[in-house]
């Protein structure tokens, strides 16, 4: 891993995304890059045109303010030491991200979520989503402060059918980074049911012809694939979850049904996306 995209709104949550990348840099010696993406108001144009319009000294100030902020965030104390790039750019927020993660041909994405409760809500229906099911590179996810990011304990959870087998190696060599165990696990719920059997030979096949390391076998029952990743996650105390995205399906085809509050079980651990 040489460099990580933090997109940054000033929000606790980009601070939140911010720290974690900074841990991950001085483990792995990593550049961060900083990305601001300013959304003009209707009728400011992007002073790139400058001239085009009377309404550039507006978005002047507006990219003014935009540095001001970034020099004040660049000192946060756990930024010290580390190389730090900061741009801010006039692109709606989620293009801007995918773009400048190619042109920068970053590692990682680290972003900070707002959302409320369980996986689902945190990734579906936001900037967030978005990127996590368009880009080309893992994005981490930080819904909470992350007082010193370690990564020990890895849950890949798959339903390891072996068309998903495409993206297994970059999940590997993210785990590989931090010397972490991998804990492969399989969902069984009552609505999608396979014998033990069953469960245990689709995750041998899936991982035929990987050196995986240390790693654990699982098969996990419960009343939705989303609340047995987060009771597994939290009975062996996980650091990171780890999920497959399908592109323009998203993170949909892991749930199955409507998840009651009670079953949302709040998942604030970082969770890494890996396309396929």
């Amino acid at each position: 891993m040489k460099s990580i995209l933090v997109p940054i709104d000033f929000s606790i949550q980009a601070e939140y995304a911010a720290k974690v990348a900074a841990d991950i840099a001085r483990q792995t010696n990593s550049k961060i890059y900083l990305l601001h993406m300013l959304e003009l108001p209707t009728g400011v144009v992007d002073p790139s045109s400058y001239g085009a319009s009377n309404n550039t000294p507006t978005a002047l100030l507006f990219l003014k303010r935009a540095h001001e902020k970034f020099d004040d965030f660049k000192k946060l104390p756990f930024l010290e030491g580390i190389e730090v790039e900061d741009s801010v750019l006039f692109h709606k927020a989620y293009d801007g991200i995918i773009d400048e993660s190619k042109k920068k041909n970053v590692d990682l994405i680290v972003m900070g979520s707002q959302g409320a409760s369980g996986l689902e809500e945190m990734l579906v229906g936001s900037n967030t989503e978005k990127v996590v099911r368009n880009s080309e590179v893992p994005v981490l996810v930080i819904k909470q402060e992350v007082d010193e990011f370690k990564v020990e304990n890895i849950v890949f959870a798959s339903n390891f059918k072996y068309d998903n087998r495409v993206a297994f190696q970059k999940i590997l060599d993210f785990a590989s980074l931090f010397n972490a165990k991998l804990h492969l696990l399989k969902i069984n719920t009552i609505h999608n049911f396979e014998t033990t059997k069953e469960s245990s030979d689709a995750i041998r096949n899936f991982i035929n012809d990987y050196d995986l390391g240390d790693y654990t076998l699982n098969i996990y029952n419960d009343v939705s694939i989303e609340s047995g990743i987060l009771n597994f996650s939290k009975l062996i105390d996980a650091d990171v979850i780890v999920l497959n995205t399908h592109g323009r399906r998203g993170l949909a085809h892991l749930f199955n049904g409507s998840i009651g509050e009670d079953l949302a079980n709040h998942a604030k651990l970082p969770v890494v996306t890996f396309k396929l």
